[in-house]
């Protein structure tokens, strides 16, 4: 397969580890890929981190704990290359897939995890009309009244029993009303 063949467009990828292995497969990765100088192919490696709180004998201490244990997150292209250096690292496992594949992470997952802003566009715009397509105002018809795109939520002003109600949903629950 020649580099042609690949998506040049780097995306995120979940590499299975050995249990405990995760930070070691991090570190060997980013050496490895700094001694044979593929930094243009590999642009984020983590193991993602989350602070717990913990209250032992009366006293607060905060402790950091892996959301995915076993696993580590890397936002790399996709090379022959780039795919037998991730394999072959020590305490690594593979990607997850199916088979020898990779599989990227979509968009959505990326922002569910929290780790990476993945813009989102709506085709609709403050005072246009849309359809809310699921939920409890399934079939309903309002005005966008505010865009949140940090939060990925757009206020509805929708009509019931005579009255304007703002109603908060997702992107993905409303569509521009053709």
């Amino acid at each position: 397969m020649s580099q042609k063949d690949y998506d040049m467009e780097p995306r995120w990828y979940v590499v299975h580890t050995y249990s405990g292995y995760e930070n070691k497969v991090k570190k060997d990765l980013e050496k490895t890929i700094q001694n044979r100088n593929l930094e243009e192919y590999f642009f984020d490696i983590i193991v993602p981190m989350e602070e717990q709180i913990e209250i032992k004998d009366g006293k607060r201490k905060a402790n950091l704990k892996k959301v995915f244990p076993g696993y580590v997150l890397i936002k790399m292209i996709v090379t022959e290359e780039t795919w037998y250096i991730v394999r072959n690292t020590r305490g690594a496992t593979g990607f997850v897939g199916s088979g020898t594949d990779p599989i990227p992470l979509t968009d959505e997952e990326i922002r569910n995890m929290g780790f990476e802003d993945v813009p989102v566009n709506v085709d609709y715009e403050v005072n246009e009309q849309v359809q809310i397509m699921n939920g409890a105002f399934e079939g309903f018809v309002g005005t966008v009244q505010e865009i949140n795109t940090e939060k990925h939520k757009v206020k509805v002003l929708v009509s019931m029993f005579g009255r304007e109600t703002p109603v908060e949903l997702e992107f993905s629950q409303v569509q521009k009303v053709k």
